[in-house]
Formats: C-alpha cells, sequence, structure tokens
C-alpha cells in the first residue's frame, strides 16, 4: 500500500484515514499567511457515506486504502437494506443499508451489473456507470401549447425514480440519466 503525502491526497483517491476507507471528495492545498501549506479535504466514508471535512498538514500523510473490484448483480431493496450478488457465484449475497447506497440504487434496474469496492475482500461500496439508460413509466402528459417553450415535467422511471425531463417525453420512452447529478441527459429510444 502506497503512502501518500498531504499533497498527494487528491480527489477520486481512496485513502485509509482512523483505519477506515474514505474516498476524497475534493482537495484544496493552500498556504495562509506565514503557514505551512494545508490540503483542506473533504472525504466521503465509503461504507456510511457520510462526508467529513479533514486538513492534511505537510508533515501528514495517509494510506491508499488497499481497494479491490468485483463485479455484483443488483438484486432488491426491501426494508432498509439494498441486496447484492457476486456475478458468477450468486451465494455470496450481501447487503448495504439502503440509507448508505440510496443515491447509487434508485438509478439501477433489477439484475443490473454493477462494480463493487472491496476492501479486504469486504464488499464496501456500489460503483455504478455515470450514464444508465432507463424506461419512463409514468409521464404526465404535456398540454397544446406548452411544448413552445421547452419546459420541464417530473417523470417517473422503471426503478421508481423522480426526474425532470423535457415536456415531450412520454411513458415507454427510455432516457438517459447522469447518475452523478441526477439529472436528464437526452431520450435515447422512443415509446
Amino acid at each position: 500500500m502506497a503512502i501518500l503525502s498531504y499533497n498527494e491526497i487528491l480527489p477520486k483517491t481512496i485513502i485509509t484515514y482512523n483505519g477506515e476507507p474514505y474516498e476524497v471528495l475534493s482537495s484544496h492545498i493552500f498556504r495562509m499567511q506565514q503557514r505551512k501549506p494545508v490540503n483542506q479535504t473533504k472525504l466521503r466514508h465509503l461504507v456510511s457515506g457520510k462526508v467529513v471535512e479533514i486538513s492534511f498538514h505537510q508533515n501528514e500523510s495517509a494510506t491508499e486504502a488497499d481497494v479491490g473490484k468485483m463485479q455484483a448483480r443488483y438484486l432488491y431493496t426491501n426494508r432498509g437494506e439494498s441486496w447484492f450478488a457476486e456475478e458468477g457465484n450468486p451465494k455470496n449475497r450481501f447487503s448495504f443499508p439502503e440509507s448508505s447506497v440510496h443515491d447509487k440504487v434508485q438509478w439501477l434496474a433489477q439484475n443490473a451489473l454493477v462494480d463493487m469496492l472491496t476492501n479486504e475482500e469486504k464488499p464496501i461500496t456500489v460503483n455504478i456507470p455515470v450514464k444508465v439508460d432507463l424506461e419512463v413509466t409514468d409521464a404526465p402528459p404535456s398540454t397544446k401549447g406548452n411544448t413552445a417553450t421547452g419546459g420541464n415535467k417530473l417523470v417517473t422511471l422503471s426503478t421508481g425514480a423522480q426526474v425532470n425531463a423535457p415536456l415531450f417525453i412520454n411513458s415507454g420512452d427510455v432516457v438517459r440519466i447522469n447518475t452523478d447529478t441526477g439529472e436528464y441527459v437526452e431520450r435515447v429510444d422512443k415509446a
């Protein structure tokens, strides 16, 4: 495992902090007057999803977390737990508290293949594609005359997630969603 100096703790890196795996969300190195430089970071705990702000000083370092990857299928979410099974080994099932993976699971159709990040062989978080294609299951009808201005309406996707989409989107259309922002990107297939 690599030791990272304070200025190598950069976004998308996964580090071990206080014995726990964290993903670096942002980092900003700056100097205050005559002091030594500081790296102001935002870290997200990979298991709980909690975000903390930590400052790393010039004499401090962090260990790069020993993170592996595993492919898994999303099975279902029930009673506050989101369940997955290792691809090629369906007996290896595991779950996460829905609260810690909801922002990702809401974009997953049943049986979707995802990448799991593992730490010491244990699944710690779900990595999903930045863009997913989902079917619209419910879209309010657009009324005549309001489509010229290019407004939006709230549509429901096959996963149950809701997203703002242009007025021309109808039930049965397949739309592409950016999972980072939760926003509509484009219509992929017309019903």
